[in-house]
């Protein structure tokens, strides 16, 4: 089973904790600290300014508690996910939310798991791997300098994720561009199902029926109702076994976790369940369980920050890939250019550290001048069903950011890039690389963005397929689904997702927005 049937925990899981806290008061603030795993990896690092915050949230894909112990029987037969004796380590779900001080919206990055990456300090011996690598190599290469020590069991289990902690935010913070990680939340797979326990059923929507016997997910189209151990098959998908033409991979999985702390979200709020004091009794027990913040976070104080989210006000956005390719081991990794991954990130967020040197990652990737200049939403107005997902995939691979997608009902033929003041250079960018389509201006197109609008006579350049991925046709690529050990999991794809409002039914890995329940892959 090993990593093929790694866990998913969603990150929604830290947001939902000081949402109760916001109206279950101060003593039960004091019992939850009380019984809450903190820790001291993050220590004296650079913080953020101007009252922002930002958390990393690492979803581990161990079948252990927090305590490194089993669970119940009854819990994995439910978790569908193997037994203690499956996952790992492994920081299967990485996402750092970026909460601005001045509380305008917040941004979810999510970090693709499988990014081949450096990992300083090399432990184990291991300089380079999978960005969810470098916790477990931090906890083995603990766990072999503690075999000798003897003692409790379970604070040799606690030094060994003290390391792996440590090792996993210093990759992340390298890996973003020195961007300052103020917090952390860590959390187990079963986090993830007893808080879908607590408030099940919770409502999704798929953009298509779909069938998986490894996640056991099986849902169809539309809107529907979930239960928990059927929520944790909706974040874990990542294949379809009756409907291969979906091409799902891993990266469709970021988009399903996504939408899922947005349904959830969504659903909390409307249906009052911080007012039911046995839900948000529940909720706390199991962050006492299983869930270990940094011994810094004030719940109480960032619950001020994070309360607003229920209500929509924040984006999810997936970091961009280059290209799938294999490591000197032959596994299966995502392929990334440091250099653009760090200008989205400014761009979104800001940073600490200057701009990167020129990358060495495959000159696919695109880093010209026009490059990161302007945002690019894209309006699909065509029937073909997820052309605007694709068109901002492949921009994105060349290095824009992406933004909204949407299709437009009334489909046109002409293929046109609209800028707004100041826009003109990279709409005419954007233009030739889109076979050399008509640029106008339009005053409604926001500063720094460009809009557009695909007509039904466009098709997609190599070139700017190749970039992303995907083919001329319009639609995105995936390699075969592959299973594999800890460092052997299956490479990540772009996915293709709906958003909230009016949406295009298969919407990039970046344009993602709260507020809602999306429909998705």
């Amino acid at each position: 089973m090993g990593a093929r049937r790694s866990g998913a925990v969603v990150a929604g899981v830290l947001s939902l904790l000081v949402l109760c806290l916001t109206g279950y008061g101060w003593t039960q603030y004091n019992n939850l600290v009380a019984g809450l795993h903190t820790s001291d990896a993050l220590g004296g690092d650079t913080k953020s300014a101007n009252g922002d915050t930002n958390i990393l949230i690492m979803g581990l894909d161990s079948r252990l508690d927090e305590n490194g112990n089993a669970l119940p029987q009854d819990i994995y037969d439910a978790l569908h996910a193997g037994d203690q004796q499956d996952g790992g380590n492994n920081a299967n779900v990485l996402m750092l939310l970026h909460v601005p001080g001045d509380g305008s919206k917040a941004t979810s990055l999510s970090i693709p798991r499988d990014d081949y990456v450096d990992i300083p300090g090399c432990p184990d011996g291991q300089c380079k791997g999978k960005i969810k690598q470098a916790y477990g190599l931090a906890f083995d290469q603990k766990a072999k300098q503690l075999v000798n020590e003897g003692g409790d069991k379970s604070q040799r289990e606690q030094q060994e994720r003290e390391a792996g902690r440590k090792a996993e935010i210093d990759t992340v913070r390298q890996f973003l561009g020195g961007v300052p990680v103020d917090h952390f939340a860590e959390v187990t797979l079963v986090a993830f199902f007893q808080i879908a326990q607590v408030v099940q059923p919770v409502t999704v929507c798929l953009n298509e029926d779909t069938q998986d016997s490894y996640s056991g997910a099986d849902f169809h189209q539309g809107r529907q109702q979930i239960n928990a151990a059927q929520a944790v098959a909706f974040v874990r998908q990542r294949r379809d076994v009756v409907h291969p033409q979906l091409n799902f991979t891993d990266l469709d999985r970021e988009v399903r976790q996504q939408a899922f702390i947005s349904s959830l979200a969504y659903q909390l709020k409307q249906g009052g369940v911080f007012t039911n004091p046995s839900q948000l009794q529940g909720i706390l027990n199991v962050a006492k369980q299983n869930m270990a913040v940094d011994a810094g976070l004030d719940l109480m104080s960032f619950a001020g920050q994070a309360a607003n989210l229920t209500g929509g006000n924040i984006s999810f956005v997936t970091l961009p890939i280059v290209k799938f390719g294999k490591n000197t081991s032959g596994e299966d990794v995502n392929i990334v250019d440091v250099a653009q991954v760090q200008g989205v990130v400014r761009q979104l967020i800001g940073g600490t550290a200057p701009a990167p040197p020129s990358s060495s990652a495959p000159s696919s990737a695109g880093s010209g001048a026009q490059a990161g200049q302007a945002t690019v939403d894209v309006v699909n107005g065509t029937s073909r069903t997820g052309l605007a997902s694709t068109v901002s995939h492949a921009l994105a691979a060349k290095g824009y950011a992406a933004g909204t997608t949407s299709t437009d009902p009334r489909h046109v033929s002409r293929t046109v890039v609209y800028y707004g003041s100041g826009g003109s250079t990279s709409a005419s960018a954007v233009a030739k690389l889109l076979g050399g389509v008509t640029t106008e201006h339009d005053s409604t197109v926001p500063s720094g963005h460009v809009r557009v609008v695909i007509g039904t006579a466009f098709t997609m350049p190599s070139a700017l397929a190749a970039a992303g991925g995907g083919t001329s046709g319009g639609q995105p690529s995936a390699p075969p689904a592959s299973g594999g050990g800890a460092s052997g999991s299956q490479p990540s794809a772009p996915p293709t997702s709906g958003a909230a409002g009016a949406p295009d039914s298969s919407a990039p890995p970046n344009g993602l927005s709260g507020g809602g329940i999306p429909c998705v892959k």
